[in-house]
């Protein structure tokens, strides 16, 4: 599979997956491209890094990094409310804020890696890589923030980040297996985002109604 539309919806779809946890997919992308499966590549020498056995290795114990400091709670589990509005009594923003910030650089990488690799300009791939990330981190967060507040068991609010992985890595498989995908899962993601926007706008309208 090539061409610039296979490109940037393999870009796309890898960079909206890191957006909503960027582990699995960073060692999904690696591997493949390690290797040289489903026509996944970094070859170009500037991002080859994201397909070397050491920088996997990197990925592999922030993952698990992750989840063992979510365990002792000393990092907030995706979704979780700012600091000073944690009904849980975890440090839910730092969890947050470090979360989000790899998932935009991994989706930024991943994008202007793949248009590197492949020939092309690999500057727009930070650009459409961060928006990408930035999308599905507004989508999913709240959704996952939402679900985690309705949950009074400490167990299945942590199980949401198991999910959530699980969620990102076969986002990130279906795009590897048929780049155009990458368009569809982006599409679904904006229009999801819109409807929960419609819905919050319909509640605060509905609020504004009792007050009066």
């Amino acid at each position: 599979m090539h061409g610039i539309v296979f490109d940037i919806g393999l870009g796309l779809g890898l960079a909206a997956a890191c957006g909503m946890r960027p582990f699995l997919p960073l060692l999904l992308a690696g591997a493949l491209a390690s290797a040289g499966a489903l026509d996944v590549t970094f070859a170009h020498h500037g991002f080859r890094f994201l397909q070397e056995t050491w920088w996997l290795l990197v990925v592999a114990a922030g993952l698990v990094a992750s989840y063992a400091l979510q365990l002792l709670g000393l990092l907030g589990p995706p979704g979780a409310p700012p600091p000073g509005r944690s009904r849980t009594g975890t440090p839910g923003g730092l969890g947050a804020s470090a979360l989000t910030g790899i998932g935009y650089g991994s989706g930024a990488l991943l994008f202007a890696g793949t248009l590197a690799a492949h020939g092309e300009t690999w500057w727009p791939g930070i650009v459409g890589g961060l928006a990408a990330a930035w999308l599905a981190d507004k989508v999913v967060g709240p959704i996952s923030g939402g679900a985690r507040e309705r949950l009074a068991d400490r167990a299945a609010r942590e199980a949401l980040t198991v999910y959530l992985d699980a969620a990102a890595l076969a986002a990130a498989a279906i795009v590897c297996l048929l780049h155009p995908l990458g368009y569809v899962l982006v599409a679904v993601l904006a229009w999801f985002g819109l409807r929960v926007r419609a819905r919050g706008a319909d509640k605060y309208a509905g609020l504004r109604v009792l007050r009066r």
